[in-house]
Parts: C-alpha cells; structure tokens; sequence
C-alpha cells in the first residue's frame, strides 16, 4: 500500500468529495505530519517549529468548526503503532465531527478559513484526511 501525503488536495479530489451525496455528520481523521520548522511564504518567524504553526490554525479552526455545530472529538499526539506498518508515522491526529458536508464546504471555502489557513499551510509537511461515518 502506498501512502502519500498532502497538504492540499487536488482540484478533482476537492470537487469529487464535495460533490459526493450528503447524508449528515461524519468525522474527519485527520493523520497530521509537521515540518521541523514553519515555512511562511512571507519568511516570518523562521524559528517557529511547524507543530507551533499549526497549533495556531487549531485553535482558530476549532473556534470555526462549533460556530457550524461541529465538534472536536479528540486531538493528540501519535505515540506508537501495534498492527501494520509505515515508512514513517504520523505526528498527530485529531478527531472533528461535522454536521454535514455542506457545513464543511462552508468551512472550507469560508473568509475565516482563508485567513488562518497560512499556519495549516506553514506548519504541516503532509498529512491525510480520512472522512468516516459512524455505523451506531
């Protein structure tokens, strides 16, 4: 299995979950891999670790997700993995519900968004977005 990760995804990838049929809340996995140290493109703060980067994009995205009636399930650090195997593993992962895909959409394509987004993008090295939804 190959495993590539990404900060942004692809126009057709954007446009294919997007587009896909709505049918309520979901939670996004999020698998994050942080660069040694942030990258702006402005060249701010150079000795700004990715993780501090992105933890300034966490607090404000959080603040974004339950002003739409989400929720932030669970944020951590990886410590260790007990069945399979990657090349390397992730730093952290965090666990958001949303209430719908067009909440998410919102989020996503919102002014909010686009203003903190610079830290997400400084920060973050690579990382996967799982979509999933509870079966309960």
């Amino acid at each position: 299995m190959e495993v590539v990760n990404e900060v942004m995804p692809s126009m057709d990838k954007a446009m294919a979950f997007f587009n896909d049929e709505e049918d309520g809340p979901f939670t996004m996995i999020n698998l994050l891999r942080f660069k040694e140290f942030a990258e702006y493109e402005d060249g701010r703060e150079p000795e700004l670790s990715g993780r501090e980067a992105y933890l300034r994009y966490g607090v404000e995205v959080i603040k974004l997700v339950t002003s739409l009636g989400g929720r932030l399930h669970f944020s951590g650090d990886v410590t260790g993995i007990l069945v399979g195997e990657v090349e390397d593993l992730w730093d952290a992962v965090a666990l958001v519900e949303y209430p719908s895909l067009k909440a998410f959409q919102e989020m996503a394509l919102s002014q909010e968004m686009h203003e903190i987004e610079v830290h997400r993008v400084a920060g973050l090295a690579g990382q996967l977005n799982i979509r999933s939804k509870s079966q309960f």
